[in-house]
This record gives C-alpha cells, structure tokens and sequence, in this order.
C-alpha cells in the first residue's frame, strides 16, 4: 500500500473537552472524526503547556530531551540536532505544507515545510494581531482553497495549526472574546468536574464553548475539502491537542486535566474504527505518524509506534505501555514538575517551592483564576504528591505520606528518578536557569580597582 497523505490538525488549550469524551458540548464535526476512525481515551502529552508539547509531538523526544524547556516565544529553542516530523517526510519524498500556528520555534525555516501558508510567525516582539492569521474558520478556508485547486503532489503532509481555545488579553482580563463568538448562557453550562462551581469558572466555560464552536466548525471545513478533493479514503488525519484547558489544575499542571489531551485518527484505507484504551503519549505519535508514511523512526525518540495496534497484518505484537511521564520545566514562571503515571497512579514530584496549584498568567488574570487564585496560590506545594486515579480521578487526594501507599509511592519515585537519569533530565543537577539568565546575571568583565597601598 502507498504511503498515505497525512493531515495534522492541532489546536490550543482543549484537552478532552469535546462531545465525544463525554463533555456537554456541540462538536459535531469533531465528534464524527473520532466515530469515523480511532479515539484514543488516554492520550496524555509530554507537557502541560504549548511549546514544550508541541516539541514531543514534532520530535518524539521530552521537552528536557529537545530543548524546548519553556516557551518559543520566551527565547526557547529546540536543539540544534534535533530531527524534526515535517523534515523527515519532506526527505522521504512527501511535499509538506504549514497552515496556522506552529509555536515551537522562532525560526519556523528551521522546521523544514516547503510550503507556508501563514504571513506571520509567533515571535518575542510579535503583536497579538498575529492570532488573527491562525483562526480557525479561516485557517479551514485557507486549507480548502488549495486542496480544491490541487495544488500539492502526493504524498502530501500538511500541519493545520488552529489558535482557538487559547485565551486572549482584553481590557481588565484574559477571556475567550465572548463578543466574536456564540457563547451560551453561563447558568446553562456543565461545571468542570476538578473546580468548584462559581460563577467567573461558568463565565469562562460558556466562553470557552463560543471558541469551541468555531474550532470544530474550521475542523468540519477540512474535513470536507478532503472529500470533495477526492482525497479521504487514502489520507491519514489526525486531530488533537497540546495540553489541557486553560483553567486553574489544568493548563500548567500535571493532574489528568492539564496533561490529558485528545487524540482521534481515521484512515479508511488503513484501519477500521474503534476506541482504544491503552496508555498514549504525544512522543508515540511521532513515531506513529513516520511508520505509516514508511519512514525510519530516528533511534533517539522516547516514543513508540502504535501502528500495530492498528493495522492487522500478523506483525510483531503490539505492547502497550505501563507507564508515560510528563514534565514542566518554565512557562510564564519557574514551575519544575516531573510525573509518571500508571493505569492506576500518578506520582508527582515537584522540584522548587511552588504555590499550591501554578496558575499561568492567561488563567491567574481570569474570571476563573479570580475565583480560586487566594486559595490555590498561597498555599505552599508539597514536594511529593500521590493520587490513586481509580478512587480519585479528579487527583483532590494527596496520598503521599498515606503508609498504606509507602510501597506505591517509592516504587513510583524509583521510576521516575530512573527516567530522569536516563533521559539526562537537567533538574537531576539541581535549578535549571532561565533563558534569559545573562540580562539576569551580567558577567564582571574586570575586577574592580582597589583602594589604597
């Protein structure tokens, strides 16, 4: 079989909140490809924010592993060396293509497409206008435009980056521009399971479905170019998202919330569709993506294909995994986290005096930051924390100096320790400096003249 044509559609701040995972909201389009084709209900990424996830997606590697240790736009860079998912196909003959944002480096010629289809990339001085080129209707329309003009050879890879659920600066908060979109009644919305039931949190959900709304609609847009180019039964898409909602315990966190990510695949031509259960993580579906396109898989990746778990042809067995990690190293502020978590535990260990639940400045300055920031934010954060995910799936608590859970807990904290050694993990050689460390600390050039004899 021909190497397929591989859609990429990702998008901010989402995590699982669509219909098909069980959100009370509209996703129709959405919804349909994960029905059409494979939804994945434990696809976990790398890292609870933008950059750093994005990295593992487009390397197979850790943030602490590519260099991506913060944010793109905060003088974060990924490693010189590092191979990265549109390069690669490019030299295996695939003609690759950008829409949308890409947010993992500020050097987007780095990346290797041979086509952009963007004015502008995210950059330090960048202003927020943007935004306005990686908006999801019109990002759709613009994938439209050239798919039903044919203009791209086959095989083709093309990235589709949507800005939408990211919050955006107004007046006296960040919000989710309830003014450009639909958004309901906030009496009438779903509390998040994991926050409290106030008012300025229902504020923000009801916003957060107005951006939802077009977010699938721009998906739907793609969804039908595909169809209508002729061009869906032999093209791999895949949707998904780099981290959680951007609500306080979820973006910035490592609870389920923040690192819990949708992840749908449909590929007529390749597989039958199905929910898959086993443990995921966005690493994996780097190496995924390459072995579908018939594409070596570099011997440095953390993750592992999932193919088989797929496709049927009498292969070697597929092994799902035990257990995957994640991490956060800087956002907006020094916030050193590193887990690991099983089918039934996650172990959290955190490497600095941190508030009780960090809060990203985009949800500190929130409606729902407001409501929760004097609580969560004056708290001082245990080093160690320990969730049992079958009692307590929303991780409220914290059973790390439970004795019943001794066992439990060491085992988990040799794991990840072990990890972290074998992975080289900076934190193991105590705080990793800020990218800006030498405006922070100026070098004496000369030593300074003395006094006297």
């Amino acid at each position: 079989m021909a190497p397929p044509n591989i859609v990429l559609m990702h998008c901010h701040d989402l995590g699982r909140y669509l219909g098909c995972y069980g959100a009370a909201v509209d996703t129709p389009r959405i919804d349909g490809l994960a029905e059409e084709g494979v939804r994945f209900d434990r696809h976990f990424v790398t890292a609870p924010q933008c950059s750093p996830s994005r990295s593992s997606l487009m390397t197979g590697r850790h943030p602490h592993q590519n260099g991506m240790l913060g944010l793109a736009h905060g003088d974060w860079e990924i490693g010189p060396d590092e191979r990265l998912l549109p390069r690669l196909l490019g030299e295996a003959g695939y003609e690759t293509h950008r829409f949308g944002l890409q947010h993992i480096t500020e050097y987007p010629d780095r990346l290797g497409y041979d086509h952009e289809h963007v004015e502008e990339s995210l950059r330090v001085n960048t202003p927020p206008s943007v935004h306005e080129t990686a908006r999801a209707r019109d990002v759709g329309e613009e994938v439209a435009s050239v798919l039903s003009a044919g203009e791209h050879d086959d095989p083709f890879f093309a990235s589709v980056g949507f800005f939408e659920l990211h919050r955006v600066e107004e007046e006296d908060r960040f919000g989710f521009e309830a003014d450009r979109y639909e958004t309901p009644d906030p009496e009438r919305v779903e509390p998040l399971p994991f926050l409290p039931d106030q008012p300025g949190i229902r504020s923000d959900i009801a916003e957060v479905q107005g951006m939802l709304g077009a977010l699938d609609d721009g998906v739907g847009t793609v969804l039908d170019a595909l169809e209508e180019a002729g061009l869906a039964e032999d093209t791999l898409v895949v949707f998904t998202t780099e981290h959680g909602l951007a609500f306080p315990r979820a973006k910035g966190c490592c609870y389920d919330a923040g690192i819990g990510a949708a992840l749908a695949m449909r590929y007529p031509d390749g597989f039958e569709p199905s929910v898959v259960d086993d443990l995921v993580s966005n690493v994996d579906v780097f190496s995924t993506l390459l072995e579908f396109a018939d594409v070596e898989v570099p011997a440095n990746v953390a993750g592992r294909s999932f193919r088989n778990r797929l496709v049927d042809e009498g292969e070697d067995e597929y092994q799902p995994r035990e257990r995957l990690f994640a991490g956060m190293t800087w956002h907006d502020r020094y916030n050193p986290v590193r887990a690991v978590r099983t089918d039934r535990y996650k172990y959290v260990r955190n490497f600095w005096h941190l508030p009780g639940v960090y809060l990203t400045r985009d949800i500190y300055e929130s409606a729902a930051g407001s409501e929760v920031r004097e609580e969560y934010y004056c708290e001082q954060r245990p080093y160690v924390e320990l969730y049992d995910l079958e009692t307590d799936p929303h991780e409220q608590e914290n059973l790390a100096e439970d004795s019943d859970h001794e066992d439990v807990r060491d085992s988990l904290r040799d794991e990840l320790i072990g990890w972290m050694i074998e992975t080289d993990d900076p934190l193991l050689e105590g705080p990793v400096r800020p990218s800006d460390w030498d405006a922070i600390h100026p070098q004496i050039e000369s030593e300074p003249e003395q006094d006297g004899p």
